[in-house]
């Protein structure tokens, strides 16, 4: 293939504009994140150096940080910055930031990846399980108990339901750790918390697209050659409703991300999440920043592989975009 037919081709075509709203994405994040934290009423450096600290010693500090500047050399400076990896400096612990990110990225990314998957290793079969025993109007009570439940989950804010798990598994049953991160046992109930607001509504979404999966022509076709349930369901009605939860999954990412500062605070675990939350407290400009910027950028990175994988189960869809 020759390289002006590699660019006109569809893969590539559709690669580079997710890649074009990829990088504008990341650039509205990162202006956002920069504006929004010096809109925040305080005095991020009399915060860290104490209301006693002497004007000249925070005039000083000020300088130095190079927050006496106008915003838009602020700006520039930052931008600078990350051109060459430097996040900032943490002006309560002096420490550098993307050290910080570095050490703290892992945790977040494993409790959310671990719920993502959770939520859609029980949405996709569950959802199939609920359309097949309640199609046609059969088991009513049994549709009804499923609505009610998962109506109900979706709900409940991810902190309600960390609370919730911490006094009644942790406290009470004492069947899991209250908080950190002290193994695999740790991970399981911020994992849960976290995953039980999008599994409901995937479920949800799943049945209704299973219901209209079991009602096509091809499905009708299997069942006359008396296919066998399992066949039917898992080979034929399972990869033609895939597309349309990994749609939902992915537009849930953000949510799911963003959960995480909550749910990592309450169980004291050791992600970005937590350390975003102290920030904001203390009025750590480079720090809560920093976390800002990261954690929108893995939610942009996260839908843009959600993008390609739909594309690879249907790329028909990719190149009518074009």
């Amino acid at each position: 293939m020759t390289f002006p037919a590699l660019l006109r081709h569809p893969w590539t075509v559709f690669l580079g504009r997710r890649g074009i709203r990829l990088l504008l994405s990341l650039g509205i994040v990162l202006t956002a994140s920069f504006a929004m934290i010096r809109l925040i009423p305080g005095d991020p450096v009399r915060a860290a150096l104490g209301v006693d600290a002497a004007p000249d010693l925070v005039a000083a500090r000020r300088h130095a940080l190079g927050l006496d500047m106008p915003f838009l050399a602020q700006y520039r400076q930052y931008l600078g910055g990350l051109l060459h990896g430097d996040l900032g400096t943490s002006l309560v612990t002096g420490a550098p930031v993307a050290e910080l990110v570095r050490t703290r990225l892992p945790a977040t990314l494993e409790i959310a990846g671990l719920a993502f998957l959770t939520a859609l290793a029980i949405a996709l079969p569950g959802g199939l399980l609920a359309a097949v025993r309640t199609r046609d109007g059969r088991r009513p009570r049994t549709e009804l108990a499923f609505t009610t439940v998962t109506a109900g989950l979706t709900g409940v804010p991810d902190f309600v339901l960390a609370a919730g798990l911490t006094a009644l598994l942790a406290v009470g049953l004492q069947l899991f750790p209250v908080a950190g991160a002290a193994g695999v046992a740790s991970l399981v109930l911020p994992v849960v918390a976290l995953s039980l607001t999008p599994t409901a509504v995937l479920l949800r979404i799943v049945r209704v697209e299973a219901l209209k999966v079991l009602d096509e022509d091809y499905l009708r076709t299997a069942r006359s050659k008396r296919l066998s349930a399992a066949r039917r369901h898992l080979r034929h009605a399972a990869p033609n409703m895939a597309s349309a939860a990994l749609t939902v999954a992915g537009s849930l990412l953000p949510a799911l991300i963003a959960g995480t500062v909550l749910v990592e605070k309450v169980f004291a675990w050791p992600g970005i999440g937590s350390a975003m939350a102290q920030s904001v407290v203390a009025q750590d400009y480079p720090v809560v920043q920093a976390m800002v910027l990261v954690l929108g950028a893995t939610v942009l990175l996260a839908g843009l592989l959600v993008d390609v994988l739909l594309a690879l189960l249907d790329p028909r869809s990719a190149i009518r975009e074009m």
